[in-house]
Order: C-alpha cells, then structure tokens, then sequence
C-alpha cells in the first residue's frame, strides 16, 4: 500500500446504470424506465454483494440485492437538472454545467443543409441519415458502403451525428479526421450536436455479419463555460480521466484518458492509476453498459456486466489510501429492459465511501448531478467555488 501521497478523489462512472424514471421521464417517453431495478428482475436476480454492502440495494428495489443494516458505505440518487438524457449532458453537469436546453436531436434524420455541407467540406458522398440501432445499420448498409466507400451517416434519439465505416474501406485515421471535420464545419450553429462519434467496424464474417470494434472515438462540443476540471487545474490539480472521459470534454482540463477496450480492460486503468503514487483527480467511465448492452437491450449481457464490476470492487478498494474518496455513479439510463433502444431520463445511483470510514449514511435524492462535482472541489479544499451544487463530504466523512 501506498502511503507517499495525498489523499485523492475518485469517480467512477457507471455508464448509463440508472436507477428509476425522473419525474418528467414520460415527457421523453421513458415512463417505467428503471435500468438497474428491471435489470435485476428480468434477468432473476444480481449477485453484488460488494456494491450491496455499500448501500446498493436501499437505493431501488435490486432483486438479489437486499438493503443490508450495517452498511460500509454513504448511498442516494442523483436526480438531473438538466434538459436531455445523454452521455455529454450528464458527464458536463457531474463536472459543474448545466444545460436548460438539450442539444438538437434528429429523429427524422439531418436535414439537407447539414449534408450538403458534409458532402462540400468532405467531397464525399453518404449512405444512411436516419436514426437507427447501429449494430443494424451496418448490417442493413454495410455491403453498399464497400462498395461505394461512401460513409455511413446515422443518429440516434440522442444528439449525434455518427459516421460508420469499414475499417479497410475508411482507415480509422481518416475516420477519425472525417469526424473532425463534422464537429468544426459541419455540425454548427443551431446544428452543433452533443457529440459526433467514429464508428468503425469490420467483416463480414462467415455468417455475413459485420461487427464495430473498439476504435469508437466521440468528438464532443467544448463546454462553453469552466468545469470542475478546469477549476482544479486552475490549482494545480491534475485531472486523470479513463476511458472516454477526455473526448466527453474535448480534452479540457484532462492531461490523459487511456482508452478502454471493454469494462473490465477500464477497470484495469482505474486500478493501475489509484494505486500509483501520483496524486489528483481521477474520473474514469466504463462504458460497455451503455454501448454493448444498453443499447442492444441485452439483459443478460447488463446483468453480467453488472456482476463482474462488482467482483472487482474490493480490488478497488485495497488500493486506495486511507482518506480517498470514492464516488459511484451514472450519466443516464439505458433500461435494456424497455421497447426502446436508446437512453432513459432516470435518477442515477449515489454511493460515496471514504476510506477508512467503515460506515454509511442515506444522502437522499441529490437535485444535481453536480452535487457530486461540488463535492470533489470540497474535497480538495476549494469548496463552494463552482455553486452548482451541494456538497456531501462532510456526511460520507462523519458517517463513522
């Protein structure tokens, strides 16, 4: 164990693990949405005894999880303020923003504005613009994209702008370039999306199927005002993200972000990292919740996934130093469970634990998801700095 350096903050992101349908969620049509509650119920049951013992199961109903009375850890619910339900929306008002309007979506497709200036800037033809599943669009386009090489267009219920494209047909450099050109010149104005993604794929295989590989990047909007990472840089505080959390916040405020592969490859980035001796901030996303389940409304799939986070949540622990912070969290809802196949407006789950404090405390329902941001600036001493939120350090630390 480690003892050379200060004491060190740590959020963990669980992407898209909600926990119950918001207020307003029939307004986005996700009434009854629960991710982590119909998870556990569909799937019969969850095996997490360590995320339960740290309050899991009083903040929804989990079948398999059961409140436990001797908890080791502070648990609530994050309730978003902001308009919207996707990835950048809940990561920015984490990190201090807040959004009173939701980036534009499409759910009818871009409009011929936007793709004619796709095709001018670019000089390149495209397949697709409508919303769609893109495990099914690459396989319903992904013939006539090799054989014309133009890129595949497509959006979701979510503000992007996505571009799909073989990997031998588009090398994913000039994937990766395409995309750029979409943020800075295409996708602007009263047009600027949340995030444009690179979504390269490979195949087909034996049985005709092409499958999209890990080289995913997301090409997010700047935030247009400082966040918490930038409010610790300001103090000489380094802000470590895993996983796609530099791409979230077009690299501001994070000096890296080591791409993950799966889940269980961004565990092993968050765990190398606290257990180093570098001191800062650590903000890390596992995303194959989101990306490889939710999406595809795969229960099982979720519900192992879930299985396997938890299983390694001791790991976590072990390295960290006495005094850490520990934050356990979510960005949306994406109940594999519902009709739809997009993100859901859900409360998102809270469990703070300090180490060292073998005790919990129920912080309720949080107004914001910047609750949690507030609370990382208190801990290193520079509390009340961003004031969109409220801060509940002083409870996970007294809770012993």
């Amino acid at each position: 164990m480690h003892t050379s350096r200060q004491p060190r903050a740590i959020v963990l992101v669980l992407d898209s693990v909600g926990c119950g349908a918001l207020p307003d969620a029939a307004e986005y049509g996700d009434e009854g949405s629960n991710t982590l509650g119909n998870t556990a119920r569909v799937a019969g049951g969850l095996d997490m005894p360590n995320l339960g013992a740290m309050g899991l199961g009083s903040i929804t109903d989990v079948l398999g999880v059961p409140p436990v009375a001797d908890v080791s850890a502070s648990w609530g619910r994050n309730a978003e303020a902001s308009a919207g339900k996707d990835t950048t929306t809940g990561h920015w008002e984490m990190m201090g923003m807040r959004l009173s309007r939701a980036f534009p979506t499409y759910p009818d497709g871009f409009p011929a504005s936007v793709m004619d200036a796709w095709t001018q800037e670019t000089g390149l033809g495209w397949l697709g613009n409508y919303a769609a599943s893109g495990t099914e669009i690459i396989q319903r386009l992904g013939d006539e994209h090799v054989a014309s090489g133009s890129p595949i267009v497509y959006t979701s219920a979510d503000s992007v702008f996505q571009i799909a494209a073989h990997e031998d047909v588009v090398p994913v450099e000039e994937l990766y370039r395409l995309c750029s050109i979409a943020r800075t010149r295409v996708c602007v104005g009263e047009h600027a999306v949340g995030r444009i993604i690179a979504r390269p794929f490979i195949g087909p295989n034996a049985d005709g199927v092409y499958t999209r590989t890990h080289r995913r990047r997301d090409f997010a909007l700047e935030p247009p005002e400082p966040t918490v990472l930038d409010r610790l840089n300001r103090a000489g505080i380094q802000c470590y993200g895993i996983g796609k959390i530099g791409e979230i916040f077009a690299w501001r405020g994070i000096c890296e972000s080591p791409h993950s592969t799966d889940n269980m490859n961004g565990f092993d980035h968050l765990v190398e990292r606290v257990a180093s001796d570098a001191p800062g901030f650590v903000f890390a996303n596992l995303v194959d919740f989101d990306m490889v389940w939710g999406h595809r409304n795969d229960v099982e799939g979720y519900a192992r996934g879930l299985e396997a986070v938890d299983a390694r949540i001791p790991e976590l622990l072990e390295v960290m130093e006495d005094g850490d912070l520990l934050i356990i969290t979510a960005d949306h809802g994406c109940d594999p469970t519902m009709p739809s196949t997009d993100h859901s407006r859900e409360y998102t789950p809270l469990i703070a634990k300090v180490k060292g404090v073998d005790a919990g405390v129920a912080l309720g329902t949080r107004a914001t998801f910047g609750d949690i941001g507030e609370t990382v600036l208190d801990f290193y001493g520079h509390a009340g700095e961003c004031g969109r939120g409220t801060s509940f350090l002083k409870e996970v630390r007294d809770a012993g």
